[in-house]
């Protein structure tokens, strides 16, 4: 069934726009549209079930489509008793588009995820059948009692390594981990959990989740997941490894299955709020939509002042000289406004002089933190081109540094935004002001 039935459509959504977008990701087809993916849910009570479908032609106005399947699989909403479809993974395999869906309850691991496949974006999407599954109380050969019991088969997302598939997924409980899947079918090759990626200790839940990985510049991978709670102290950590089935480290060097409460994982992007602006809480679930001459964060957000509504929002996301990823401060603006591709990023180091709004996300990556108005006080900068930095803080640290273009929301006028990674685990994002001197 067509995601554009008009029997689909039982609820007014026309004025939906990117909001109740949840755990979103980011496709483009041939055509150049965009679709967005995301799950079934409502701000305001119940939502029917199917994956939610929005298309765009710039990444920042959002039309609802309707939804991807007639409702929970049968053999999902069997073994799961779902009533709602959740974070959609949407990628083109050759010539089918894939989706893998998951299927649960909130609070529960009872769960599973399932793969639809379609000769476009818009569908039709056929079900293929469930790939992992999980249960809330059996024990699974293999997991590490630190994780609190078996995995969470929730929240997918397909890595291809050349000739070799793997399903990334997990949420809270028993951490994060990678399964191999027949590059054929898309369909597990074993039966889970897999190869162990990332946990967190039992005290805290395990609260880490929607992990999505990707390649890094110059080879190797970076882990994006979100920590904590999704309504109010979420927010998107990394690490790095040298193969998808790790094992990932952030910018400490510390391992990410480390359950014995170092809390690691290098901060990407976190609750903030921007002078004059609303304040933003819980940005998560991010995924990452990669073109020809940028990558984008594709994620959802809540707003500090009316927490339980949410939306999509799309950020630039590059990577440092040392190949770390940091995201903009300010939401992707489009093409008609950020037309500066990043071969002409700044290389001046005189683009870092004046006055910014600057956040220190590693500070308190779980709350709304405001920005603080300054100037970089930096030494013994280097510049790698394509707006890519490198500089010591005031207290010694170095940082690897991006400096990107973006259009400030609240003075509404072009300017540039930085994310710096240092030695120390520290990050920090910043927007200059217009007097600060030439915008993009």
């Amino acid at each position: 069934m067509a995601v554009t039935d008009p029997a689909l459509l039982d609820l007014e959504t026309a004025g939906w726009g990117a909001d109740h977008a949840h755990d979103p990701t980011a496709v483009r087809d041939d055509d150049g549209t965009y679709w967005l993916f995301s799950t079934d849910a409502y701000a305001d009570g119940p939502v029917r079930g199917g994956v939610q479908v929005r298309r765009s032609t710039d990444l920042v106005t959002w039309t609802f489509h309707g939804w991807a399947l007639p409702d929970v699989p049968t053999a999902a909403a069997s073994w799961a008793g779902a009533v709602g479809l959740w974070a959609p993974e949407v990628a083109r395999v050759g010539d089918e588009w894939r989706m893998y869906w998951s299927a649960s309850s909130f609070g529960s691991r009872t769960s599973a995820i399932g793969l639809a496949v379609a000769p476009h974006p818009a569908g039709p999407w056929t079900d293929r059948g469930l790939v992992v599954t999980s249960t809330h109380d059996g024990i699974r050969e293999g997991v590490s009692p630190h994780g609190d019991g078996p995995p969470n088969a929730i929240d997918a997302n397909l890595v291809v390594d050349g000739e070799r598939h793997w399903l990334v997924y997990g949420s809270f409980f028993g951490g994060l981990h990678a399964l191999e899947l027949d590059p054929a079918t898309g369909l597990a090759l074993a039966q889970g959990p897999g190869v162990l990626l990332a946990r967190r200790p039992a005290a805290v839940e395990g609260a880490i989740e929607g992990p999505y990985v990707l390649p890094r510049p110059g080879g190797g991978w970076a882990m994006l997941a979100s920590w904590d709670s999704l309504f109010d102290t979420y927010h998107v950590r990394a690490g790095v490894a040298d193969s998808p089935t790790g094992p990932y480290v952030d910018r400490l060097g510390r391992d990410l299955r480390d359950d014995a409460g170092t809390d690691a994982g290098t901060p990407v992007l976190t609750g903030h709020r921007l002078p004059g602006g609303p304040g933003l809480r819980g940005p998560g679930h991010a995924a990452v939509l990669t073109e020809a001459d940028r990558q984008y964060l594709v994620h959802h957000v809540r707003d500090a002042d009316r927490p339980t509504h949410h939306r999509v929002q799309v950020r630039l996301l590059a990577w440092t000289h040392d190949a770390w990823p940091v995201v903009s401060l300010l939401p992707w603006a489009g093409t008609d406004h950020e037309r500066t591709p990043a071969t002409a990023w700044p290389d001046d180091p005189a683009v870092l002089r004046g006055a910014w709004d600057v956040l220190d996300l590693s500070a308190d990556p779980r709350a709304v933190q405001p920005t603080t108005s300054s100037t970089l006080e930096v030494t013994d900068v280097v510049a790698h081109g394509s707006g890519r930095f490198a500089w010591r803080w005031g207290d010694g640290a170095r940082a690897e540094a991006v400096v990107m273009p973006g259009l400030d929301p609240v003075r509404a006028h072009p300017t540039w935004t930085f994310g710096a990674v240092d030695d120390r685990g520290r990050v920090v994002a910043g927007v200059r002001h217009a007097a600060a001197g030439p915008t993009p």
